[in-house]
C-alpha cells in the first residue's frame, strides 16, 4: 500500500495523518478494507503495534469501523474532500488528433436495456450450448498455451484453422501462411490505413455504409469518396476516372441497406480495380449466413489480379466480446501488416486464439453456425410475416435473404415522422432505430433498420403488432394536423 509518512513527530500519529490523507483525497474510498496491521507493518518497515495503534486512533475519530472477524473498513459516513482534478489542456494536439476531435458521432445502435423489446441490428444470436462449449475451448487452452509473446502473424494452429473453413464455406483458397490474425475487423482497417495510405489518399467508401470504417480512414487523413449503393450493390459505374488506393466494400451483404452485390457487378469491380491499381478491401462481417438458396461466393474467390484484401471477424458468428478477426491479405503486403502490428499491440491475446483453435478443430464452431442459421431463419420468417401482417401496407421491406438484420422502408415519411414513430414505440416498451444516421446526406427514402438475432419468435411478433399500433398513432396524427392546419 503506497502510504507515504511525512517524518513528524511520532511514528502511530504519521501513519495515522497519511491514512487521513488517503482518504480525503479518495485513495481510500468508502467502505475500503485496510490491510491487515502485521501486513501494512511490514510493508511501511515499523512495528505492528504502531499500525494497530494507528488504526485504533483512525477508528475512535470514526474515519474507520473494526468489524470482528473481518478488517477495519474506511467508514461509510466519511465525506471525501477530494477536490477538482486539475486537467490540463492540448492546445495543439496533432494532425491525427485534431482529426480525430473533428468526426461525428457514431450511428451505432446502443442496447436500450430499460425497454422489454429492442430491434437492435448489429449483435450476434448467443444460447447457452455456445457458451458451454467455448468455455470446454477456453479451458482446453489454459492449460495448453505457452506463457510468452505469440507471433504478431497470430497463432499457427487457429491460422490453418481459420484457411480451411474459408474454403469450405466462403470459396476463398488460400494458405494459413496468408492470413493475419487481428483484433476484430476494425483493427483490421487500421492497419490497412497504416500500411497503404498516405495523407490526402482516395478511398471509395459505400453510401451508406458503415461509419465506424469511414471515420478509420478520416483519422488516417484520407479523402472519402462516398459511392452510391443500389439494388445490386456499389454502382461500380460511378467509380469515375480519377484512381483511389482503397475500395471499402460489404458485397455479400451490405451495410446497412443488406442487398448483396450481383455478380455482374463484382466483375466490373475487379476489372476496375485491376485496371486503376486500387486495392479492395472486401468486409464480409455476415456472410455466412444465408437463408435463399446457396450462399454467394465471397468477392476474393473470383479475383484473378490479386486485388482483394479479405477480412473478417468473429464478433458477428460467436461474440463481439472475443474480439478476433483476421485479414486474409496478398503475400505482397503480408510483411508491412505484421510490421505495423507488432507496433500496434505485438499480437493478439494467445489464450483466445488457442481456444478459438480448439473450438474450431472440434467442429464446435460449424455446429454453432448450422444452430444459429436454423435459428435465425425461424425468427427472419417471423419477423417478414409480422411485418406483412401488421405494416398497413406502409412498410416495404428489403430483405437480400442472408444476414441478421433488414431494412424496411417508409415511403412517404419524412425524417420527422420516423423520429416520431421511434418515440411512439419507446412508449410501447419496443425499440427501432433508423436507416438515416447512416448516410452521409438525408437519404431519398426513409427507413427502418430491423435486427432480429437478439428477440426471440414470441418477442417478434409481439414487436411487429406493436410497430403497426405505432404507425397507426403517427400516422394519424399526422393527418389530424394536416386537417387543423388547412381548417386554419
Amino acid at each position: 500500500m503506497f502510504l507515504p509518512l511525512d517524518g513528524d513527530g511520532e511514528l502511530y500519529l504519521q501513519v495515522l495523518r497519511a491514512l487521513k490523507a488517503a482518504v480525503h483525497d479518495g485513495r481510500l474510498p468508502r467502505g475500503t478494507r485496510l490491510p491487515a496491521t502485521r501486513v501494512l507493518a511490514a510493508e511501511l518497515g515499523l512495528s505492528r503495534n504502531t499500525v494497530v495503534t494507528a488504526y485504533e486512533f483512525l477508528c475512535a475519530e470514526h474515519f474507520a469501523v473494526a468489524r470482528i472477524g473481518s478488517g477495519t473498513f474506511i467508514a461509510a459516513s466519511v465525506p471525501s474532500r477530494r477536490g477538482r482534478v486539475p486537467t490540463t489542456r492540448i492546445d495543439e494536439p496533432s494532425a491525427y488528433a485534431a482529426r480525430l476531435r473533428s468526426l461525428p458521432g457514431l450511428p451505432l445502435a446502443r442496447r436500450r436495456d430499460e425497454l422489454p423489446i429492442d430491434l437492435q441490428y448489429g449483435e450476434p444470436l448467443t444460447h447457452p450450448a455456445l457458451f458451454t462449449a467455448w468455455g470446454r475451448s477456453l479451458s482446453h487452452a489454459a492449460a495448453r498455451a505457452h506463457g510468452g509473446y505469440p507471433e504478431p502473424q497470430g497463432w499457427p494452429a487457429l491460422r490453418a484453422e481459420i484457411a480451411a473453413y474459408l474454403g469450405r464455406r466462403r470459396g476463398v483458397v488460400c494458405e494459413a501462411d496468408e492470413i493475419v490474425v487481428v483484433n476484430g475487423t476494425q483493427q483490421a482497417f487500421a492497419l490497412l490505413a497504416r500500411v497503404l495510405l498516405d495523407v490526402g489518399d482516395r478511398v471509395v467508401v459505400e453510401e451508406p455504409g458503415y461509419a465506424l470504417a469511414k471515420h478509420c480512414f478520416i483519422a488516417h487523413g484520407a479523402a472519402l469518396v462516398p459511392v452510391p449503393v443500389g439494388p445490386d450493390g456499389l454502382d461500380v459505374g460511378r467509380l469515375g476516372a480519377e484512381p483511389a488506393k482503397l475500395i471499402v466494400v460489404t458485397p455479400s451483404h451490405q451495410f446497412p441497406l443488406g442487398v448483396a452485390m450481383s455478380l455482374p457487378l463484382r466483375q466490373a469491380l475487379l476489372q476496375h480495380a485491376e485496371r486503376s491499381g486500387a486495392w479492395i478491401v472486401e468486409d464480409d462481417y455476415d456472410g455466412e449466413f444465408g437463408f435463399e438458396g446457396a450462399l454467394l461466393p465471397a468477392l476474393r474467390s473470383l479475383d484473378p489480379a490479386g486485388r482483394v484484401i479479405y477480412i473478417g471477424s468473429f464478433s458477428k458468428t460467436m461474440l463481439p466480446a472475443l474480439r478476433l478477426g483476421y485479414i486474409v491479405c496478398p503475400r505482397a503486403l503480408r510483411t508491412d501488416l505484421l510490421l505495423a502490428k507488432r507496433l500496434m499491440d505485438v499480437a493478439s491475446p494467445a489464450v483466445d486464439q488457442e481456444a478459438l483453435a480448439h473450438f474450431m478443430a472440434s467442429g464446435a464452431f460449424e455446429r454453432h453456425l448450422r444452430r444459429t442459421a436454423l435459428e435465425l431463419r425461424r425468427r427472419r420468417h417471423a419477423l417478414t410475416a409480422g411485418l406483412a401482417a401488421h405494416g398497413r401496407s406502409r412498410l416495404v421491406v428489403h430483405d437480400a435473404g442472408t444476414g441478421m438484420h433488414l431494412v424496411a422502408a417508409l415511403p412517404g415519411f419524412d425524417a420527422a415522422q420516423v423520429q416520431n414513430l421511434i418515440r411512439a414505440a419507446e412508449r410501447h416498451g419496443l425499440g427501432l432505430h433508423s436507416l438515416a444516421p447512416h448516410y452521409e446526406s438525408p437519404p431519398p427514402v426513409q427507413g427502418l433498420l430491423i435486427g432480429y438475432a437478439g428477440v426471440s419468435v414470441a418477442q417478434i411478433n409481439k414487436a411487429t403488432r406493436l410497430l403497426g399500433e405505432c404507425l397507426d398513432e403517427v400516422v394519424t396524427t399526422a393527418v389530424g394536423r394536416g386537417r387543423a392546419v388547412r381548417r386554419g
